[in-house]
């Protein structure tokens, strides 16, 4: 087995991230990316042997200039707003990643915020089978409950982060009103 004397072996450092920490730690990261200026939501795809696959953050579509992009909540005209032209970090992530569509099959997605319906939908159709999410703040939402009820139906698991994980370090890099709102 292991021909290395016990008394040369280190003890191993006993406060380093667990996976889950560390994957929801680069979802947090990549919402830092955003510039909604009243939501940062992350995202990160992790596949079954623990490799990143693919980071993603709330913005603008590529080649709109972040500058242009309208990022109101509200407005007169509902095509003054961020809503219809926003791409959520889970869609982006999806987007982002570059590889073999198999490799999805069975990962795990990191989110900062609970996904919104739509994006429920194409994370269970990519093949992610788990969901840890930091933040449900709009759980009692129509959206939010059909988000829930398709990834009950095509057996994705969710699960919140928990409390007792989420070390200083965590809550230290979200971003200013950070995950709550989408």
């Amino acid at each position: 087995m292991n021909n290395i004397p016990k008394k040369l072996l280190g003890g191993k450092r006993k406060d380093y991230l667990s996976w889950d920490e560390a994957f929801m730690l680069s979802a947090v990261v990549s919402s830092g990316r955003s510039k909604d200026p009243s939501s940062q939501v992350g995202a990160c795809i992790v596949g079954k042997d623990h490799r990143i696959l693919s980071l993603g953050y709330n913005g603008a579509p590529n080649n709109w200039d972040d500058k242009d992009f309208p990022w109101e909540r509200s407005a007169n005209d509902h095509n003054h707003t961020k809503y219809p032209y926003v791409i959520h970090g889970e869609m982006n992530a999806l987007l982002n990643y570059k590889g073999d569509s198999k490799d999805l099959m069975g990962a795990t997605a990191y989110v900062t915020l609970f996904p919104c319906s739509n994006c429920a939908k194409f994370l269970a159709q990519a093949g992610i089978k788990r969901i840890v999410y930091l933040s449900d703040k709009y759980k009692d939402t129509d959206d939010n409950i059909a988000a829930k009820i398709c990834l009950d139906n095509c057996q994705v698991t969710y699960e919140e982060f928990p409390k007792e994980l989420q070390r200083d370090i965590i809550v230290s890099l979200l971003p200013d009103k950070g995950i709550n709102d989408k």
